[in-house]
Parts: structure tokens; C-alpha cells; sequence
């Protein structure tokens, strides 16, 4: 990998080339740069020429769309490592691309594959280790303008989702609560925003049942960061912003999930330090905003606690408070991400007073079943805001599909000695329950969305996208692009 891939408006005449080709251009793009025997120009392939110079496929012109060329720009930088080379450019022959593409929106997610692709997490390599180390630096343009400004964008946002990746990554016994909120006190201080944290004890005599209830049992006591993104301010008032829009971003954030009493067993705990996969894109997000300058208030809120088992922990059967009065029965304490969200999410409410909420959370196993590794699952009763969110998915690449929150749903969390249950023992319905149990914490009139990214948050193996297996960082394209569409409306 490299340390770091820097985009330039002017690439150096000692560029190597990266020639994008389509299939159908194969024998007039290859009269005029060398012979490549076999290549197709599939999607994703690659081949070095004789002249040094970088084939990558695009296949066919019909078909290039936003992930096309994010594998593109990963394969591109996989061989371009392997060539160890420092500097290069894309080039594309004229009728590569159709004459209305979007070239600004091609090279926007060529960056993004090409970033993303370089990452790895290597922290923690010691002495024993095999791996290869970092390959310097390499300075990446385009001869298209539109092209290289896009280019530049992607990479910028890479970054965030790379930073997003390194967070989720961070093993449990280093990353805890109070090691998350230091890393959002670090984001504020580098990126111009505020950041406070609402201590266990704190959070205690606030009346955060569901939080408290979920980290008492660890000896790394749970938290709320609350980080705020604020445009800058002129004379005027605040400069170009979107006024009356304040939105506020919900990630759970526990940092190790054991079940609880309601033990994960059969190698189940394997992998749960993902499960504070929606605050880490919450701070990605965060990270690619205040990066941006976008010009619309955004706050960042990260329940953050650690579900573990003790003489101290909640069990089955507790009935606890919750910050707005609402009284749950646990009937599993491995449902407790949405305990954590509800406090955050009433707290919000009633202390920010945001125009719109978008959480984000690794919440059921039935959304995974529902919808497998391809999409993450959508619960939005507001038309506009569900229209945002499932648009920008479709723009960046992170895909969400719409599920329903009914007032039957509501219902099937009724309890029979509180107000409601956090979790049916009734499989029906059950990637809905999440969504259903979170309603009852959000103002009825606050436009709110949930978004459930169990199944997208990782991958156990290589991808075109992703090359090297563990978190994602899905997420922090959406809500960056959510957050950037009430910047310009």
C-alpha cells in the first residue's frame, strides 16, 4: 500500500499512464498504445505494456456506473503499487467515455475506489510480521479536467472512510468507550468543531436507563460523545448556510458485544468489536464534513458502552428507565445496541432540537437475513427524508432498501409489565423490531430515519471494492451525501 495518494492538477511529465479502456474500443485504443494480447478490457482488468504504461478495463460503455469505476480505481492502484511507481495520470481515448457522461462523477469514484483499495490496517504489526510495508507516496492526475477535480473529491473522501476504518478496526481491549471519545476530542481539535462528553455518572443522573444499563457490567464505563460541526459565521450570520437545517447524526457505538447474560455462544463473539461499526461511520462522516466546510449545522452523538458479563451487569427480566420516561422490560441483553441509540436519540430530541435524525447502527441479525451483504435496510416514516436517504444511496454506492414501520410493528413491542420490551421472542418481523423499539425515543414530528448496516458493515474476504478483509466503512459516503444535500437545497 502507500502511506498516502495525493491528487495534482498538474501531473509531472514522468507520469505513468493509466489508459481506461472499454471492450469495444480494444483494437483502436491498442493500434495506438502497443499490442496486449488477450486483454478483454473487462471490467476491473488489468495489464502493464511494454512502454510502462497501465491498461485498466472499464468493460462495456453501456454499463460503466459509480461501482465500475470505483473497481477500476482499485485494481488500478493495486497494480500501480506492484510497479512501485510514484507518479501517474488517467487518460482515456476519445468514445471511451459517451459524450454526456459525467466525467466529474467518473473521477469522483475512481478516487474513491483508488483510496479505499489502498488501505490496510497495520497498526499493530510486530516484529514476526510478513506483511508488506508501506510503498511511499504517489501523485495521481488525470488529462481531463472535469475528470481530475472529481478524482480529487474521491480521494478526500476515501480518506474519510479510510479514517472511519482504522476506528472500527481498533481492537476492544484498546478501543473502549472512553477511547472513542478521546479520538472524537482529537477530530474536533484538528477539524475546527466542538466535542463534549456525557460521563456514566453524568449520563446516570440524567436518567439514561438503557445506557447505563448496558456498560455497568464493564470496568470501561459507557459514555455519550456529542461532537458539533457549525459553518462558519460572518457579519451576515452563518455563511451560505442551510439555516433552518440542523441535522443530527445517531451511531451506535459499543465497542464489544459479548450478549451479555444473553451470552453469545459457537464462536458467535468472534468479530463483535464491528458492532460499533455505526458510530465509526458517524465519525467518518463527521470527518468528511468539517473536511468539506459544508455549510449546514451537523451534531454527532456516540452512545458508547461496552456489553459485557459481571457481578454488575443487567440481566433478563430488569425493567429500566430510559432518559424520556419510558420504561422497557429486557427480555435479551444482546439486544442492547437499541438501548444505547434510545437515550441518545431521546436526549437529542430534547436537548437539540434538530430539524431531521439519521441513525446508523449494526442492529439485527435479521436484516442480514432479510437482505443479505448487498444493501443496508432503511426504516423512514418521513417522505422527503427517506427520499434524501435512498438517493444518496443510490449516488454513492452505500444502497439502502426501504422497510416498513407500521403501527402494528410498534404494538409487537408491547410489554406486560412495562411499556415495552426490547426484544420479541418472536422471530416475525424480525428486522423490524429494531426500528419499531426506536420509535418510541423519537419526536413524533422530528423527521428521523434508521438505517440498519449489520450485513454491510464488514466483509470476511476480498471484494472488488474492498480489498482487504474487515470493516467497510459503509455509511460515511451516505450521511456525507445526506448532509450535503441540505447544504445545496
Amino acid at each position: 500500500m502507500y502511506s498516502s495518494i495525493n491528487s495534482v492538477a498538474k501531473p509531472s511529465r514522468q507520469s505513468l499512464h493509466i489508459h481506461l479502456v472499454v471492450s469495444e474500443e480494444i483494437e483502436r485504443t491498442l493500434k495506438r498504445i502497443g499490442a496486449a494480447p488477450g486483454f478483454a478490457g473487462d471490467n476491473g482488468e488489468t495489464r502493464v505494456l511494454s512502454d510502462g504504461s497501465l491498461l485498466v478495463g472499464l468493460g462495456k460503455r453501456e454499463s460503466i456506473n459509480g461501482l465500475t469505476m470505483r473497481t477500476a480505481g482499485g485494481k488500478a492502484i493495486k497494480a500501480l503499487e506492484r510497479m512501485k511507481a510514484r507518479f501517474a495520470k488517467v487518460t482515456f481515448e476519445e468514445g471511451t467515455l459517451a459524450k454526456d457522461a459525467d466525467r466529474l462523477a467518473f473521477g469522483a469514484q475512481f478516487g474513491e475506489g483508488a483510496g479505499v483499495a489502498n488501505w490496510q490496517f497495520a497498526t499493530y504489526r510486530g516484529s514476526a510480521s510478513t506483511r508488506k510495508k508501506v510503498n511511499g507516496t504517489l501523485a495521481l492526475g488525470a488529462t481531463d479536467r472535469d475528470f481530475a477535480t472529481g478524482l480529487a473529491t474521491g480521494l478526500r473522501i476515501a480518506e474519510s472512510v479510510n479514517y472511519s476504518r482504522t476506528i472500527a478496526a481498533t481492537p476492544p481491549n484498546i478501543c473502549t468507550p472512553a477511547w472513542i471519545a478521546s479520538q472524537a476530542q482529537k477530530l474536533a481539535r484538528s477539524h475546527r468543531m466542538t466535542c463534549r462528553v456525557i460521563s456514566y455518572a453524568e449520563a446516570r443522573r440524567l436518567g439514561m436507563g438503557g445506557l447505563t444499563a448496558v456498560g455497568m457490567g464493564s470496568e470501561a464505563k459507557p459514555c455519550i460523545v456529542v461532537l458539533d460541526w457549525r459553518p462558519a459565521k460572518t457579519g451576515r450570520g452563518t455563511r451560505g448556510a442551510a439555516k433552518d437545517v440542523h441535522l443530527c447524526l445517531v451511531g451506535k457505538t459499543v465497542t464489544y458485544d459479548t450478549g451479555g447474560y444473553s451470552l453469545k455462544v459457537n464462536n458467535g463473539m468472534k468479530g463483535m468489536k464491528y458492532d460499533k461499526c455505526g458510530g465509526t461511520a458517524v465519525l467518518g462522516a463527521m470527518h468528511a464534513i468539517a473536511t468539506a466546510k459544508l455549510p449546514v449545522r451537523v451534531t454527532a452523538l456516540l452512545p458508547a458502552a461496552e456489553n459485557m458479563v459481571s457481578g454488575d451487569s443487567y440481566r433478563p427480566d430488569d425493567i429500566i428507565t430510559l432518559f424520556n420516561g419510558v420504561t422497557v422490560e429486557v427480555t435479551n441483553t444482546d439486544a442492547e445496541g437499541r438501548l444505547v441509540l434510545a437515550d441518545a436519540l431521546a436526549w437529542a430530541c430534547k436537548m437539540l432540537k434538530p430539524s431531521h435524525i439519521v441513525d446508523m447502527a449494526t442492529l439485527t441479525g435479521g436484516v442480514v437475513v432479510a437482505l443479505g451483504s448487498w444493501c443496508a435496510g432503511l426504516m423512514c416514516t418521513d417522505a422527503d427524508l427517506r427520499g434524501r436517504v435512498e438517493r444518496s444511496g443510490q449516488a454513492t454506492g452505500d444502497r439502502v432498501w426501504h422497510l416498513p414501520l407500521w403501527t402494528e410493528h410498534r404494538e409487537h413491542m408491547r410489554s406486560q409489565h412495562a411499556d415495552i420490551i426490547n426484544s420479541n421472542p418472536s422471530r416475525l418481523g424480525h428486522p423490524l423490531q429494531g426500528g419499531a423499539f426506536l420509535s418510541y425515543f423519537v419526536d413524533e414530528k422530528v423527521p428521523w430515519a434508521h438505517v440498519d448496516i449489520a450485513g454491510v458493515a464488514s466483509v470476511d474476504g476480498s471484494t472488488d471494492v474492498y480489498t482487504t478483509p474487515g470493516p467497510t466503512g459503509f455509511g460515511v459516503k451516505l450521511l456525507y451525501d445526506v448532509a450535503r444535500g441540505f447544504a445545496v437545497s
